[in-house]
């Protein structure tokens, strides 16, 4: 694996995680407020880049129509917030930051169709200008790249964008049908 060219066993290893954020499949809040829990890990915790962060992940409106806003305590893993809500203050957690990397590792899996497409666009314009790997089983996510790996049993089968792959009539195309015929049986539902 490089960064820049450069073999990634090289970088010093404080300093790209620095630079990375994560967004994993499983989120894991504390059981502390929503500022907090998005400020999490910040040495210098600057009030305007929470409050960005928040707007950029599409959560702020949610947190402001809580009694207490950002001070709002969520419970043990964040049991009182709806799975979409939970995912996108996992989302600004990683974005206040600011990475260079970003990494979404299933992140969307969890979450119902309607609330993957909000957090979908609110990912196209946290994703301009940085590095983003996406890890996703459902090609809705995987539409969001330039570029797209279709593994299979730990093989790349297939590569291209997602305009190539559907062309290409192969894994990909048949995943995406797949997934199209179940997202239609669940509106008609």
């Amino acid at each position: 694996v490089r960064i820049d060219d450069i073999p990634i066993k090289q970088y010093d290893l404080l300093s790209l995680r620095s630079q990375t954020g994560v967004v994993p499949q499983d989120v894991f809040l504390f059981s502390d407020t929503l500022f907090n829990n998005i400020a999490f890990g910040l040495r210098d915790v600057d009030e305007s880049k929470v409050i960005q962060a928040a707007k950029d992940a599409d959560v702020y409106e949610n947190i402001t129509s809580f009694p207490q806003g950002f001070n709002t305590r969520v419970g043990e893993r964040g049991i009182t917030l709806s799975g979409g809500q939970k995912q996108r203050v996992s989302i600004a957690r990683a974005v206040v930051r600011e990475p260079k990397i970003l990494i979404l590792d299933d992140a969307l899996s969890a979450v119902d169709t309607k609330t993957e497409n909000t957090i979908l666009n609110s990912m196209k314009k946290i994703m301009e200008g940085r590095t983003s790997i996406i890890i996703s089983h459902r090609v809705s996510s995987a539409k969001l790249a330039n570029k797209i790996i279709v593994l299979h049993e730990g093989t790349i089968v297939e590569e291209g964008t997602h305009e190539s792959l559907i062309e290409h009539n192969g894994t990909y195309r048949e995943l995406y049908e797949k997934q199209m015929l179940g997202d239609e049986a669940e509106v008609r539902g």
